[in-house]
């Protein structure tokens, strides 16, 4: 069969393939091989400005512009003639040394062509080839991260000054608002966002066990170190001095434990909002033509939010494996790396396709103030604590036992709770503030915290 999105294994590449298309030319068997041509063009152009390598002569602006065009023009086409000779060598690597050399064939570049991969092992290339992808890949990814974080953070700010009772363990708790119980959730985002952004990928391009032994027996004057140094920070990488033949993957483990982390806080989010969609805080937006039940006709799902949440934990599974698989290496190599990586776009995709579902799940939310009132008026009990607080303050008798006798394990009203108050031998200032309190207006701060969204 072709491929197609109905005949494709993974939903990535099926179903949810328009979610995540960007992520196609960065992880895809192409995207690698396009990001090792880049890397050995570097390589290639560096070893010819180098002044040591003698045999390697400096390039002309032309035969620079030509190399350079190798690189930025690699098509899919290109890709297949790659794979075609990978068919012959069974190496990945090896097959795109002898695509470039190809490539250059009977063009004043030719003269170079043993400069081509020069020194170097393959996990040189594939190393910085890995980064560059999770350097791109982390762009696409940030860019939705921020944009449902935004939408979290305009929405925190609109219902800023809507109460809400707040639930402690699933039971009625002192009020707060909407927009600050969203603002918390845009600051979360933010900080973990933060996390992701400082991670500058390492790499290594320091031949088979990573003391460029090799290179230096060809040419023991040059500063080698420093050179694979410029070539990597070319790239917007940073070098890793001490490896073995691979570089350690630490970074990696790092990046990705710190989206696993991004994820689980939206994956909390998630699940919160479901539950205000269930108590009737927010309604959803009916699209026309949807269906929320083959059966029951009434039904509006909050599919996107659990949507979000089932690939959001499928990203993470993913994720946590690689970070806990990756930085484990026999000695100073064994090839258990090489398979994993090709599987770093899955973790990646379930991301992008959760963040984007959320997103469109909060595009249909509309806010219940309502719901949201007569909860509070259901709920006078939550003010038993500022009222055993203010006994505590003028020193009355056992004002929280007090309290628990009067409103633990039932329902209160205005009326009882008020006439409570009355009965108290409170500072009138005291107790008339007490008296004027409702639930909907005991929310503290929340309304000032949620413009920090």
């Amino acid at each position: 069969m072709n491929l197609d999105t109905l005949t494709a294994v993974s939903p990535i590449d099926g179903r949810y393939s328009d979610k995540c298309s960007e992520l196609q030319e960065v992880f895809s068997e192409y995207g690698l091989i396009k990001r090792r041509v880049l890397v050995e063009c570097v390589w290639l152009e560096a070893l010819c400005d180098a002044k040591g390598v003698r045999e390697c002569k400096a390039l002309s602006a032309s035969e620079r512009g030509a190399l350079r065009m190798i690189a930025d023009g690699f098509s899919v086409e290109d890709a297949r003639r790659v794979k075609e000779i990978e068919r012959t060598t069974n190496h990945d690597v090896k097959a795109v040394e002898y695509f470039l050399k190809e490539k250059v064939a009977g063009t004043s570049l030719e003269s170079r062509s043993e400069f081509i991969h020069f020194g170097c092992t393959s996990e040189d290339i594939n190393n910085m080839s890995h980064a560059l992808m999770l350097r791109d890949g982390k762009l696409v990814l940030r860019r939705a991260m921020d944009e449902v974080t935004e939408k979290i953070a305009a929405m925190a700010k609109t219902w800023a000054k809507v109460p809400m009772l707040a639930h402690t363990h699933g039971q009625p708790a002192s009020p707060t608002t909407v927009g600050k119980e969203f603002a918390v959730v845009s600051q979360r985002l933010k900080r973990q966002a933060g996390e992701i952004d400082r991670l500058v990928m390492p790499a290594k391009m320091n031949g088979a066990v990573g003391n460029f032994n090799a290179h230096l027996s060809a040419y023991p004057s040059v500063d080698w170190e420093e050179l694979s140094r410029k070539v990597i920070g070319s790239l917007g990488l940073r070098q890793n001095r001490l490896t073995t033949q691979i570089e350690s993957h630490d970074g990696i483990a790092e990046l990705f434990d710190a989206i696993a982390r991004w994820n689980s806080v939206l994956m909390d989010f998630d699940r919160d909002v479901w539950m205000y969609i269930s108590m009737g805080y927010f309604r959803q937006r009916t699209v026309k033509g949807e269906i929320g039940s083959s059966t029951m006709p009434h039904k509006v799902n909050p599919i996107d939010f659990e949507n979000s949440e089932g690939n959001l934990g499928l990203a993470n599974a993913v994720l946590d494996f690689m970070a806990r698989k990756l930085p484990i290496s026999r000695m100073q190599r064994d090839l258990t790396d090489s398979t994993t990586l090709r599987n770093m776009g899955v973790g990646f995709g379930y991301t992008l396709i959760a963040v984007r579902a959320t997103a469109k799940g909060l595009g249909k939310l509309e806010l219940n103030e309502e719901r949201l009132a007569q909860d509070l008026d259901c709920n006078w009990e939550v003010l038993a604590e500022p009222i055993q607080t203010v006994m505590r303050k003028v020193g009355m008798d056992r004002p929280y036992e007090r309290l628990k006798e009067l409103t633990r394990g039932r329902r209160v009203n205005a009326k009882i709770m008020q006439e409570f108050v009355r009965k108290l031998p409170l500072p009138k200032a005291d107790k008339e503030r007490l008296l004027k309190m409702t639930p909907a207006t005991y929310t503290g701060i929340a309304a000032k915290l949620a413009k920090l969204a």
